[in-house]
């Protein structure tokens, strides 16, 4: 076996001479190309020429799917919505932060209409969201907290104090005592991360 080296996918890796395609890629012309993004790996097996396959990288390739938990730290908000990065997918970090958007109508199951967006999240909250499609143009993924188990699980106060849940609409800090509006998850034990 030969160290990995990266490759792209339609990327020229030898000629069919030398080599037996493998898995995740295909050959063309008398070449053998890399179908997909990933590492080549050079593997010599019982026949004479070696085996080229391109294998994934398969942290680097977790992307959030529909249905996914994801968490997300909060960027901006407006009257419309919420702009967040996704951090993780279940409970595996991504290499590379994902945007994705919580839309005002999705923060929460019941009286959508009177929902707030300030009073659900704050700029670097750290919330529990559900993937509910794969979004637009901009690759923004358009994000749910419409269930009792998902919304802000981490929020700091004013003070910089990490706040406690007393409600599922309230957090209070623990140094001021002073309340804040946050459309508060309901963790799960499997969603916490220690």
């Amino acid at each position: 076996r030969q160290p990995l080296s990266p490759c792209v996918a339609g990327e020229r890796l030898c000629s069919a001479e030398e080599a037996t395609a493998g898995s995740g890629t295909y050959t063309r012309h008398g070449f053998i190309f890399s179908s997909l993004a990933g590492c080549l790996e050079r593997r010599n097996e019982d026949s004479e020429l070696p085996v080229v396959s391109v294998v994934r990288d398969s942290e680097s390739q977790l992307l959030p799917n529909v249905g996914a938990v994801v968490t997300c730290k909060v960027c901006s908000i407006n009257s419309r919505f919420a702009k967040v990065h996704i951090l993780y997918v279940g409970s595996t970090p991504l290499k590379s932060t994902f945007r994705g958007t919580i839309r005002r109508e999705d923060i929460r199951a019941t009286e959508r209409d009177k929902v707030e967006v300030y009073k659900s999240f704050r700029p670097s909250d750290i919330v529990l969201a559900k993937v509910i499609s794969l979004g637009d143009a901009q690759s923004n993924y358009l994000l749910s907290t419409a269930e009792n188990e998902l919304g802000v699980v981490v929020a700091r106060s004013e003070a910089g104090v990490q706040m406690v849940p007393i409600s599922w609409c309230e957090m209070q800090c623990p140094r001021t005592h002073t309340k804040e509006f946050r459309k508060v998850a309901r963790v799960q034990p499997q969603f916490l991360q220690t």
